[in-house]
């Protein structure tokens, strides 16, 4: 064996132990930036029948992390065959490298998109995924109703300023989106309703098409689905960078709920501001009917404003309002649990973020039929 330090050296002799053993004697220097021997070549020249293999490194120069990914692979070949592997003859800090390598199991990363299962299994496994997450989903509910409760009786531990941040967030900043879509919403359901009301000359009915829908149901509607893109995101994504940052677990550590700090002033916030915002959307909407209405169909302004007035009724603002509650709520939930859900990685954050706008706009979908047949039901 050449006696050149600067180069990796390497070779296998038989070692007088019982059970067969060998020993691979490794010196020189080992870095990345040498012609490094794979683990696979070391571990076939070991003989079939040997059950220990010592390594050794007395004449050992320099070595990075080239040297523990070579130890660290052929560890794994030698633990495939049943070889045990005596380290004491490596350097401390290359036995505690490979005692921390082992102690975490390789992780095998692929493209998305990629894999063998075919449609059923995969939504077979969602379906099993989602009934495990449902213990999960109830618990979380509980431990915020719990803390409404502490809430309300002066318990929680519970910052007002953080409250009024997370409303001038979730209101007053997301009146921009919401004007656009309401009254891009608004145009579109003038524009529907006249195609159809002009064929039996009824077109001043296009002010109760658009006031009563945007009202009762489209101005909530909408108002949630933007919010649940802009905010429900939002919210997973903070949790989740609070939960990659170990914040959360200091939170824990300090004998502060999370629940009550982090989770609370955003749920409150969006009960609060959404049923405004779906107000504000609802009249946005009616103005876009009205442009409309004036100027393409030769609808007065005064005529266009007395049907509206005359359709509109108290029970319609009522159920547009306790939608937009509901609505808020079901955003707020989705994001602050999937971001207290959130694995402790960057990836994560995303994964968790996407799964928040996905949960908030089903549980919206959910629970707009559910109160629509309620509510038609009750003769509201």
């Amino acid at each position: 064996m050449p006696q050149d330090h600067d180069r990796r050296q390497w070779s296998l002799a038989s070692s007088p132990m019982e059970g067969g053993g060998q020993e691979l004697s490794l010196g020189g220097r080992w870095c990345l930036d040498q012609d490094l021997p794979a683990a696979d070549e070391v571990a076939a020249g070991l003989g079939g029948e040997v059950r220990c293999l010592r390594v050794t490194s007395s004449e050992l120069a320099d070595w990075d992390s080239g040297f523990v990914a070579f130890l660290t692979v052929l560890c794994r070949h030698c633990a495939a065959r049943g070889i045990s592997v005596d380290q004491e003859a490596l350097p401390a800090g290359v036995r505690h490298l490979l005692t921390m390598a082992a102690a975490v199991p390789e992780q095998k990363v692929g493209r998305r998109g990629q894999g063998s299962e075919n449609l059923l299994v995969r939504v077979g496994t969602a379906a099993l995924s989602l009934a495990h997450g449902a213990p999960e989903m109830l618990r979380f509910l509980g431990e915020i109703v719990l803390a409404l409760g502490r809430l309300v009786a002066g318990r929680a531990q519970f910052r007002m300023g953080d409250l009024w941040l997370e409303i001038e967030e979730v209101g007053p900043r997301a009146l921009g989106i919401v004007s656009i879509i309401s009254f891009l919403v608004g145009l579109i359901l003038a524009y529907l309703g006249a195609d159809q009301l002009r064929m039996v000359g009824a077109q001043i009915f296009i002010a109760d098409l658009v006031a009563i829908g945007m009202v009762r149901e489209i101005g909530a509607l909408m108002t949630g689905i933007i919010i649940a893109g802009r905010t429900g995101a939002a919210f997973a994504a903070q949790l989740g960078t609070m939960q990659v940052n170990e914040e959360i677990d200091a939170f824990k550590t300090l004998g502060i709920s999370p629940i009550d700090f982090l989770v609370l002033p955003r749920i409150v916030a969006l009960i609060l501001m959404v049923p405004l915002l779906t107000l504000y959307s609802s009249f946005v909407g009616m103005l876009a009917g009205l442009i409309i209405s004036t100027t393409i169909f030769d609808i007065g302004v005064f005529e266009y404003y007395t049907e509206t007035v005359r359709a509109l009724e108290l029970k319609h603002f009522l159920v547009g309002l306790s939608k937009g509650s509901v609505y808020g709520a079901m955003v707020a939930y989705a994001g602050c649990l999937r971001g207290m859900q959130c694995g402790r990685s960057a990836e994560a954050v995303g994964e968790a973020a996407t799964s928040a706008v996905v949960t908030g706009i089903l549980l919206i979908t959910i629970m707009a039929s559910l109160m629509t047949i309620l509510y038609y039901q009750l003769g509201i």
